[in-house]
């Protein structure tokens, strides 16, 4: 008797859970065995810094009748520059050769090319981190190098960026959390862990032309170069597991 009652019992059971509409079933793995797809959220955090270095490619560019004229005049030039650079607190670790060329340079005016002579081009790619110092040693730079100086490449940067970076994922993950929590409650779902996370962290800094701070130079006793502030920006991609 009590047998036929326990049956009877798990039948009625079986029946309401098969005709409740009321009753939604979240599995956390597909008819396939794979992880549910869940929650796919994005968030974006951005923080605002000061630029703590400048990068800038700083050389000469010669035209001289024969390559070993150009080699060697280019040769003087680059190493008064560096000289210049290092005078003026550059640490030789932020000097780094960035591009070297020859080639001969022809003037294509009248019915047959005429060569002029041999264009060599140096640059070093110098890392500036006394940025109160910046528009001074760019100058020691310019005038070392003379006529032939050329300033190439001006980038601002925020190198020791660990705690701005950690502010934008903590302000990305705030927006990715509650916009996921706001679906899943339109939903009427329970929202569960992360289960997948994705990041990238981009910079935000408007451009810097050297030809711009030269003009604002003339009256000035050293060139102009304000950093400004620059957006370290984190943007994730988070899948959150339903129930």
């Amino acid at each position: 008797m009590r047998k036929l009652l326990a049956l009877v019992a798990a039948g009625a059971l079986l029946l309401a859970a098969c005709g409740s509409g009321e009753q939604t079933l979240v599995s956390p793995a597909g008819a396939d065995g794979n992880a549910a797809s869940g929650i796919n959220v994005s968030g974006q955090g951005k923080v605002t810094g000061k630029p703590d270095t400048l990068t800038v490619s700083l050389g000469v560019s010669v035209l001289r009748p024969t390559v070993d004229r150009a080699t060697g005049d280019a040769a003087g030039l680059a190493t008064a520059i560096i000289d210049a650079l290092k005078a003026n607190g550059v640490a030789e670790e932020d000097i780094q050769t960035a591009n070297y060329t020859i080639y001969p340079e022809y003037d294509w005016s009248g019915e047959q090319q005429r060569l002029l002579g041999y264009r060599l081009n140096n640059e070093v790619r110098v890392k500036i981190r006394n940025m109160d110092n910046a528009g001074a040693i760019i100058d020691a730079a310019t005038t070392a190098g003379g006529d032939a100086t050329v300033v190439n490449n001006l980038a601002f940067s925020i190198e020791d960026n660990a705690e701005l970076l950690q502010m934008a994922r903590t302000a990305a993950w705030a927006d990715a959390e509650g916009k996921a929590r706001q679906l899943a409650q339109l939903a009427g779902l329970e929202l569960g862990a992360a289960i997948s996370i994705t990041e990238s962290i981009s910079y935000d800094t408007p451009p810097i032309y050297y030809e711009r701070a030269m003009a604002a130079m003339e009256d000035a006793a050293a060139t102009p170069i304000e950093s400004g502030t620059q957006d370290v920006i984190v943007n994730i991609q988070v899948t959150f597991r339903i129930g």
